[in-house]
């Protein structure tokens, strides 16, 4: 394989390295946080159930009525030359659900083609789109399941490849106690065609779990969101960092905090977001991943790895979002979404 490609392929991975499970799957775009809402809130939101149609991307049971003829579109200026974005459109028929589209794309700039030798012989591009179709439906006031079916095509040079995923989720929703509770499978599926010959490859299959509550008295909304649920050790090896077992001096075992290990393991599930609701028109927002810290930080300069925040608020008919997102003490992500009801731009007759 060129060498070109072989870079390609290690950005390719790297760019959801914060839901990173050591590189065992392929489409991992599947799994970036494709609007500003969600950015700054960690990463992950799949437990507020309101009219943002931009969830339904993380948890299909999420759409609903309030959603119907709202289309909204988001662009993430990423690492480099890396941008992707996401539009999504819904509508809802009573008695029969919500129906959602939309699409899923990354574009991963220019590349240079070269040979084993290091001859540049021209340029190629890279990207990755997914086609979603979601459908949601009540089962009573409180409880609603969906699912979503994300046709993927990703393409790398001359290597290209295809596959479907299909998302399900649960969510209980009490509007009374300002409280949601989701669960999500994701990326059940395969690739129908592999990049090569050497075979296909697993999709980002993933558990989530999470808790909302907006409190009574107090412009304010929390969120718990567990990822990864199928896997309870997300740490690796950190071969600049190694856990040291044995005393290089005395030769004795160093024993280990047990405490401290579980609590790690744990966090590494774990993101937070809050959300300041000042206004029905205007609010901030503020998330924390505990995993993507410990994996990008740097010991000696950890700075806001780890750390998002964000804003929302409404001119006219228009809902506009910022988001940002701190990986890397060198790289941050801007996400910047707008969304509309249709229905508020013509009157009806």
């Amino acid at each position: 394989m060129k060498r070109a490609v072989l870079s390609l392929l290690l950005i390719h991975y790297a760019a959801a390295a914060f839901a990173q499970i050591g590189g065992s799957a392929t489409y991992k775009f599947l799994n970036l946080p494709f609007s500003a809402r969600t950015a700054s809130l960690g990463g992950n939101l799949i437990s507020v159930k309101d009219d943002d149609i931009n969830l339904v991307a993380q948890n299909p049971s999420l759409l609903n009525a309030d959603m119907s003829n709202r289309l909204s579109l988001s662009y993430i200026n990423y690492f480099t030359d890396i941008n992707y974005g996401y539009a999504a459109y819904a509508r809802s028929y009573e008695g029969i659900g919500s129906f959602s589209a939309g699409i899923q794309f990354v574009e991963y700039g220019e590349f240079r083609r070269a040979d084993e030798t290091g001859t540049v012989d021209g340029t190629f591009r890279a990207a990755d789109y997914s086609l979603n179709l979601a459908y949601s439906r009540d089962l009573d006031s409180m409880f609603s399941v969906g699912a979503q079916l994300k046709t993927i095509y990703s393409s790398m040079e001359s290597y290209w490849s295809v596959g479907n995923a299909l998302d399900l989720g649960a969510t209980y929703f009490d509007p009374a106690r300002g409280f949601t509770a989701a669960a999500v499978i994701r990326n059940l599926g395969m690739q129908w065609r592999g990049y090569s010959e050497s075979g296909k490859e697993p999709l980002p299959f993933e558990v989530q779990m999470g808790l909302s509550k907006k409190l009574k008295h107090a412009p304010f909304r929390f969120s718990l969101i567990a990822t990864n649920l199928q896997k309870w050790d997300l740490t690796y090896e950190d071969p600049e960092n190694p856990v040291q077992l044995v005393d290089p001096l005395t030769g004795d075992s160093i024993k280990q905090n047990k405490a401290r290990i579980f609590g790690d393991k744990l966090l590494r599930h774990a993101i937070f977001g809050v959300e300041f609701l000042l206004t029905k028109n205007f609010n901030l927002r503020f998330g924390f991943n505990y995993e993507r810290r410990k994996e990008l930080k740097l010991v000696d300069r950890p700075g806001m790895v780890g750390f998002s925040f964000g804003f929302g608020f409404r001119i006219s008919k228009i809902h506009i979002s910022y988001g940002f997102a701190k990986y890397h003490i060198g790289s941050s992500s801007n996400h910047f979404t707008l969304s509309a009801n249709l229905s508020e731009f013509y009157s009806r007759k």
